[in-house]
C-alpha cells in the first residue's frame, strides 16, 4: 500500500465522455473503425524491436503528462518528477487502485456509487447500466480482491475496434457470431455488437446444459469463454449432447491448464487460441499462429524477474490509451513467461510461452537444510508432474493448505484405477522434490473436484502463507 494516500485527497478534475448527439455517435464509429485498422497495420510499421520501444516511450510520456493534469491521485504522487522519469513514479497495486478509486479516476466517480452500481447489477443480472455516461465494471476477484473498471463511450468503441481485430476468424465485413461465455455481462463487451458482428452473452451463473438449445441455435463462428466452459463444452461435443462447429475458440479469464488445451482441442478439432483481458486492459492476444503475444500497441510492460533462468516475470503495466481510469506502473499479481525465441508470424510485440498462473498459486515448501527457509515451487512444476503422471487422469485440482500439506483433487477416465493413478502422482512429486532439494510436504488424495460455485477455475493454489518470504 502506497503511504499518504486516500480517498480525501482533492477531487480528480471532472471529464465528461462523449455525448450521444448525432456528431458524437459518428465520433464513436469513426473512433471503432480507426482503432480496428489502426490495430490490423501498425505492428507492421515496426521493423526492429528498438523502434517500437522509441514509439512506446512517447506514447508513454504524453500519456504521463495528461495524466498529471488530470488525476489528483496521481499528481500527489508524482511530486519531483518529470514526465520522461516516469519510470521512477512508484508502482502501484489493486489495493492502492481500489483505496484512491474516487481521486484517481478523472470523471469524478466515487468508489461507494461505483460498487452500489456494479453489485445491483450482478444481483439483477442487468448490466446495461451506467453513471454519468460511463460502464463500472466489477472483476471476478481471482485472489479473494474485487476490483472496478471504468470506460468511457470512447474507450468502448476502441477496445471494441482492437479486440475485433486481434481475434475474428476472418475480416470484420464478413458475418460473425460470437459466442460470449463469462460471469458477469458488460456494455464494454457488447460494444463489439455491431454491423455484420454479432454477440451473444451466455450466463456462467446458470447450468450449462440450459444453453445448449440456444448455442445450436445461434451457430456461433467464435467462441470466447474460460478455460473451464470450454472444457465443458468439449465434454459435450464427444458426448454428443451438444453440435456446434465455430471457426475458432478463444480461452480467456481463466489459466490454460494443457490437460484441458488437449482435450478442448480435440474435440473441436481446432486450436485454442488465447485472450489475455484484466480489469486493468486488453493485455495480450495470440497471433494467426497461436502464440501468445503481449498487446503491446495498448500497453507498455516492464517485466520484474521471478527467474530470469526460466524466463518467468511480474508484469507491470502502463495503459497509455486509457483515460477514464488511468493505468500507470501497475504492478499485476500474474506469472508469465516469455517465449524462449521470436514468433514466426514476425510481430514485433513480445511473445509468451504462457500464463503460468497467479503469484498467489505459488507453493512454498521448506529446503532440506535451510533452517525454516522456504523455496519457491511455481505453478507450473506441480501442473507438468501431475498431468505427466498417468495419461488416465481426466481432470485435476492441487491446493497447498495453510499448514503446508498438499491435497490433490484427481479425477480419472472410466476404467482407470484411481489407486494407480495417486501412486503415479506420488512418485512424480518425490523425483520433483528430489530436484529442488526441498522437504516432501503431507499430500492428501481426493477423488473428486470440489465445486466451483461460479469461482474461477485455478488447477494450481496455494492457501499456505508463506508468500512473504519470496519476491512474489
Amino acid at each position: 500500500m502506497l503511504p499518504g494516500t486516500t480517498d480525501t485527497l482533492l477531487q480528480a478534475k471532472v471529464r465528461r465522455p462523449m455525448n450521444n448527439s448525432i456528431l458524437g455517435k459518428m465520433a464513436l464509429k469513426f473512433v471503432f473503425l480507426v482503432s480496428y485498422f489502426r490495430t490490423l497495420f501498425l505492428a507492421r510499421r515496426f521493423r526492429t524491436r528498438a523502434q517500437l520501444e522509441a514509439w512506446q516511450e512517447k506514447k508513454v510520456r504524453a500519456h504521463v503528462k495528461w495524466t498529471r493534469r488530470n488525476s489528483s491521485f496521481y499528481a500527489s504522487l508524482w511530486s519531483g518528477l518529470s514526465d520522461d522519469e516516469w519510470r521512477q513514479f512508484p508502482r502501484i497495486e489493486k489495493a492502492d487502485m481500489m483505496q484512491n478509486f474516487t481521486t484517481l479516476n478523472t470523471v469524478g466517480i466515487h468508489r461507494d456509487e461505483a460498487f452500489a452500481l456494479a453489485l445491483r447489477a450482478e444481483e439483477t443480472r442487468d448490466f446495461s447500466a451506467v453513471l454519468n455516461g460511463v460502464t463500472v465494471g466489477l472483476s471476478s476477484g481471482t485472489s479473494g480482491a474485487r476490483g472496478l473498471f471504468l470506460v468511457d463511450p470512447s474507450e468502448q468503441q476502441g477496445w471494441a475496434g482492437t479486440m475485433l481485430a486481434k481475434i475474428l476468424p476472418q475480416p470484420l465485413w464478413k458475418p460473425t457470431r460470437i459466442a460470449f461465455f463469462l460471469r458477469a455481462n458488460s456494455n464494454l463487451y457488447q460494444s463489439v455488437n455491431k454491423g455484420t458482428v454479432r454477440l451473444e452473452y451466455f450466463d456462467m451463473l446458470k447450468p450449462l446444459e440450459s444453453h445448449f438449445a440456444a448455442l445450436e441455435t445461434f451457430e456461433p463462428t467464435l467462441i470466447i469463454a474460460p478455460p473451464q466452459v470450454l472444457r465443458h463444452l468439449a465434454d459435450a461435443l464427444l458426448g454428443l449432447r451438444v453440435r456446434i462447429q465455430p471457426l475458432k475458440i478463444v480461452s480467456a479469464a481463466e489459466t490454460l491448464d494443457p490437460l484441458d488445451e488437449t482435450v478442448i482441442e480435440k474435440a473441436f478439432g481446432l486450436p485454442v487460441h488465447q485472450g489475455y483481458q484484466a480489469t486493468e486492459g486488453f493485455l495480450a492476444a495470440s497471433c494467426r499462429l497461436g502464440t501468445l503475444h503481449l498487446n503491446e500497441d495498448l500497453v507498455h510492460v516492464e517485466r520484474e524477474p521471478l527467474d530470469p533462468v526460466s524466463r518467468r516475470f511480474v508484469p507491470v503495466i502502463t495503459d497509455f490509451r486509457r483515460r477514464t481510469q488511468p493505468v500507470v506502473r501497475y504492478r499485476l499479481n500474474d506469472i508469465l513467461t516469455e517465449a524462449r525465441e521470436p514468433c514466426r508470424c514476425g510481430s514485433p510485440f513480445l511473445a509468451l510461452e504462457r500464463i503460468e498462473g497467479r503469484c498467489d498459486d505459488i507453493f512454498r515448501l521448506p529446503v532440506r537444510a535451510g533452517e525454516g527457509a522456504l523455496r519457491v515451487v511455481f505453478p507450473d512444476f506441480i501442473r507438468r508432474a501431475i498431468i505427466s503422471a498417468h495419461d488416465g487422469i481426466s481432470a485435476y485440482m492441487a491446493v497447498q493448505g495453510k499448514e503446508g500439506s498438499v491435497t490433490v483433487h484427481v479425477e480419472v477416465r472410466t476404467g482407470t484405477d484411481p489407486e494407480v493413478v495417486e501412486a503415479c502422482i506420488l512418485r512424480e512429486f518425490d523425483a520433483l522434490w528430489k530436484t529442488l532439494d526441498v522437504a516432501p510436504p503431507r499430500v492428501v488424495f481426493e477423488r473428486a473436484l470440489p465445486p466451483l460455485e461460479g469461482r474461477k477455475l485455478r488447477r494450481v493454489m496455494s492457501l499456505f502463507p508463506g508468500r512473504d518470504h519470496t519476491p512474489c
